[in-house]
């Protein structure tokens, strides 16, 4: 194949491929440091995002006309300690097709995990950029 083919099926499976990846990301964590940090990481991976600090926020954004494709909530959130898991079932009541990715830094056994909307996926904290980005990634492609 001749250089200047191959070049321009690449530019097209590029532009493709962010087409596709694009989402907006709804995050609630209550440490603003660590929301923040997420904020810029899923940013600058080209997806829109949206952020909340608590649950109240979160649903209140959940009910809007806003698109959002993915939740990525913190489990224990300060006001409500399974603030996450409250949070999850009532947005996938609002929004059927929307992926959850749970996070914490605690520690998650079989009798939590069956808290989990179904289909969710989880990140366990701290993690890395590159963790992050693949859950991310692994989630919206589900």
């Amino acid at each position: 194949m001749m250089p200047a083919i191959r070049a321009s099926i690449a530019a097209i499976l590029v532009v493709t491929a962010e087409i596709i990846a694009m989402a907006v990301i709804l995050i609630v964590e209550d440490d603003a440091f660590i929301r923040g940090d997420a904020e810029m990481m899923i940013q600058d991976w080209g997806h829109d995002i949206l952020s909340a600090s608590d649950v109240d926020e979160a649903l209140s954004l959940l009910r809007s006309p806003q698109e959002i494709d993915a939740l990525f909530t913190d489990i224990y959130l300060k006001r409500a300690v399974l603030g996450g898991y409250e949070l999850a079932h009532q947005a996938v009541n609002l929004r059927r097709n929307l992926r959850v990715l749970y996070t914490t830094g605690n520690i998650i056994d079989d009798k939590m995990k069956a808290m989990f909307v179904e289909g969710a996926h989880f990140l366990q904290k701290p993690y890395t950029q590159h963790q992050l980005r693949h859950s991310v990634e692994k989630l919206l492609a589900a």
